[in-house]
């Protein structure tokens, strides 16, 4: 099932979808990555506003905003989330972390060294424990640990409700080494991701018997051991508090309490004015929002936005200010009197008048509040892409696939997204890693770049003619909106006569609003802006804002939809209606026009969030979406249940696993198998680029651009924010000690 729109949850077995979010970067260099190499540097750094722990102050409470109380603790049970990952990093044992380049490095908080140290006539990986490592009720972290996790996930006894057990599988046994401290893993058969695996790790009392893991580990854990316990879980306040872990050897937690508190997305810039947290994942309007007060703090106090134009309220203020000694309600009311208006009415009128000014009295606060925060930016270990369903209809057909991914300008749609928010407008070329992974590279030439007489080429070859006959068109329901003359000009208004998105005049909510893109057989009007969900994006402007001058279309004309068989060639494009997806929806309609202007009509359907996944893209529901996959350090593991061929199922259905776009080779398969099996780390990124490369030429996804992440904290805050690739370091947030600089801002490309 999906999460929230802008969260993802790190090496899930069921990866979640996750929807567009918006943000800003920094490009720190890259050590260990040389000009040669394919995977080149991260696009963006961490934004987490770094400060030595000198500067840190010791004690204090950070309240940061998730989604929701976990409904389990349990990572390795099918409805953890994000917040269950994060509370898990805290407070529970890993391996390995992930560095600012996606790629794992050895955890020494807790291992001394792990590394494979017999290959033949078995894999054999020795780890050698931190002596000092601990759980908290004091027993020694040790191979009883390592086996008790192994026999729940290897997949053997069913009792253990686990939703993966990657890797797992293939070990042999688990045994204790020379000493207490060594642990030694025999694998039956070889597994290159072996690194990803006791991340966390849980203590046998959790792993051991299959109630603990079903059941006991769901709402509390006892025992733990990171720089954080878990103290309490208040499901009612919608609240998890962590406290310092008194067992803790490492670098003793800055923080003394890290509360996780429940706030809806929509509501996090108005929990941060209130002082309800301190941190918080935003959308591009919030964003906005919290840099407005940043830069009204800096040129006047006490100043907001510019009432007569902008603000929330609209045009409040008027020209009657103070010094008129005439507020805009007496001025109302002298007006509707002096015209022989009812006095009631304008009582009335009067009221909502002095209701929305007692909001905007409201609003100005709270900025004043936000001006003690900012926003921190980077980009997310996720990317956006347009999936093609091939199960059947059109997109059947692997040349049409092709066409519609050469008819679709890459550089433009990452433009429109990133360019506005000061980041590099870079398409991702692979759907298995993102540009500083060890396993990137570029291999989008599998496929080619955009074409529009390509496309109608491998149109016209797989039958699909201009002018052809055709079979009786049904009118168009009340419901459904024609692009054009006659219907809704997109960009501009829409069929209601307002220029409010998702205020559609239909028989059905707008959630559920479908409309076609060239339905009146006329070409896109060149003079309208797609990007009718945000603002106007201005040189020296706010970044955050998703609404770029829409480009316009080329001088000739739409040559006309194409037609088989007596039917035109129409895709149905599924996209989200709800908050915080107003940029996606954007994307989707420059997508549908830039298909348009090669023939192919879509039909664009907005439907709630909450359906958007689960009736829709899981269900086959759809030829054309977007939606997100986070990508992992270990894509050999993670990725192939994605880009697995499906295959039939006992009952006859059809297995798709995660591949949601029902393409897939036996090729794939047979790459994907060869990458996990081999010890040789630059063979199997190899075999892994091979594989995207035939992902590519399959056409099943486009990978567009990688998702941008924002993140508001107090100016106060230290080592936290925007994370990008690099696993959190929880034991260095804190505040900064009084009198201390705050951390300087990155530079930004």
């Amino acid at each position: 099932m999906p999460i929230p729109h802008d969260r993802v949850r790190p090496r899930a077995r069921r990866r979640t979808l996750a929807f567009l979010a918006a943000g800003v970067l920094t490009v720190p260099g890259l050590s260990g990555c040389s000009e040669e190499d394919p995977a080149g540097r991260p696009l963006a750094g961490q934004d987490i506003a770094p400060a030595a722990r000198d500067r840190v102050a010791d004690g204090g409470t950070l309240r940061w905003a998730v989604d929701a109380v976990p409904e389990t603790l349990n990572t390795f049970q099918s409805d953890a989330d994000p917040t269950t990952a994060r509370i898990a990093g805290a407070v529970l044992p890993s391996m390995y972390r992930l560095d600012a380049g996606g790629r794992p490095q050895l955890n020494a908080d807790f291992l001394e060294s792990a590394k494979v140290v017999e290959r033949e006539p078995r894999q054999v990986v020795l780890y050698k424990l931190n002596q000092q490592a601990v759980w908290s009720d004091g027993r020694e972290i040790g191979a009883a640990d390592f086996a008790a996790q192994w026999r729940a996930l290897s997949g053997k006894d069913a009792a253990y409700w686990t939703a993966r057990n990657s890797g797992y599988e293939r070990i042999e046994k688990i045994e204790r080494g020379d000493n207490d401290l060594e642990v030694r893993v025999t694998f039956a058969r070889p597994y290159a991701d072996w690194k990803s695996l006791f991340s966390p790790l849980y203590p046998k009392q959790v792993m051991g018997t299959p109630d603990s893991f079903n059941d006991g580990a769901r709402k509390k854990l006892k025992v733990t051991a990171g720089p954080f316990a878990l103290k309490e879980v208040d499901r009612k306040a919608g609240e998890v508090t962590l406290a310092r872990n008194p067992r803790w050897w490492g670098r003793t937690a800055k923080l003394s309490e890290l509360v996780l508190r429940a706030v809806p997305r929509a509501e996090r810039a108005e929990a941060l004015a209130e002082d309800k947290i301190d941190i918080a994942e935003i959308d591009s309007a919030q964003a906005e929002r919290i840099m407005l007060a940043s830069r009204d703090k800096k040129k006047t106090q006490g100043a907001g936005p510019p009432l007569s134009r902008s603000g929330p309220l609209g045009r409040e203020a008027g020209a009657h200010g103070p010094e008129s000694g005439l507020t805009p309600a007496k001025s109302l009311r002298s007006w509707a009197l002096a015209h022989g208006s009812d006095e009631k009415a304008a009582d009335g009128e009067t009221r909502a008048r002095e209701k929305r000014r007692a909001a905007l009295a409201e609003y100005l606060s709270q900025q004043s509040a936000l001006r003690g925060f900012a926003v921190r930016r980077s980009l997310e270990p996720a990317f956006t892409q347009l999936a093609l369903n091939g199960s059947d209809g059109p997109l059947a057909d692997e040349r049409v696939r092709r066409a519609v991914a050469r008819a679709i300008d890459r550089e433009k749609l990452a433009a429109l997204v990133l360019e506005p928010l000061g980041l590099p407008a870079e398409p991702v070329g692979s759907h298995l890693a993102l540009a500083g992974q060890a396993a990137y590279a570029d291999n989008s030439g599998a496929l080619g770049g955009q074409d529009a007489d390509e496309a109608r080429a491998l149109l016209a070859d797989a039958g699909w003619e201009q002018g052809g006959p055709l079979e009786p068109r049904e009118p168009v329901a009340e419901s459904k909106k024609a692009a054009g003359a006659e219907g809704e000009k997109r960009g501009t208004k829409n069929g209601s006569g307002s220029d409010k998105p998702g205020s559609e005049k239909s028989g059905s909510s707008a959630d559920d609003s479908t409309y076609v893109v060239g339905g009146d057989d006329k070409p896109y009007d060149a003079d309208e802006n797609l990007a009718q969900d945000g603002k106007q994006f201005k040189p020296g402007g706010a970044p955050g804002a998703y609404a770029p001058q829409g480009t316009r279309a080329p001088a000739e004309a739409a040559r006309g939809p194409l037609a088989k068989n007596g039917k035109l060639l129409t895709l149905r494009f599924v996209l989200p209606s709800g908050p915080g997806t107003e940029s996606l929806r954007t994307v989707g309609e420059r997508i549908a026009v830039m298909l348009e202007r090669v023939g192919i009509r879509t039909e664009i359907t907005k439907v709630p969030d909450e359906s958007y996944f689960k009736d829709h893209i899981a269900n086959g529901q759809y030829d054309l979406a977007l939606y997100s996959w986070p990508t992992s350090a270990y894509p050999a593991t993670d990725a192939r249940p994605i880009y697995a061929k499906p295959v039939p199922a006992a009952d006859g259905s059809l297995n798709v696993e995660q591949n949601y776009t029902r393409v897939g080779t036996d090729r794939v398969d047979q790459l994907f198998d060869q990458a996990v099996s081999t010890l040789d780390e630059s063979k199997t990124r190899s075999l892994i680029r091979k594989a995207d490369a035939r992902i590519w030429a399959a056409a099943g996804s486009i990978p567009l651009y990688q998702r941008p992440q924002l993140v508001a904290a107090r100016t106060t805050l230290a080592n936290a924010g925007a994370f990008g690739f690099q696993t959190p370091v929880y034991e260095d947030m804190g505040f900064l000690k009084k009198g201390a600089k705050g951390p300087a801002r990155p530079s930004h490309t």
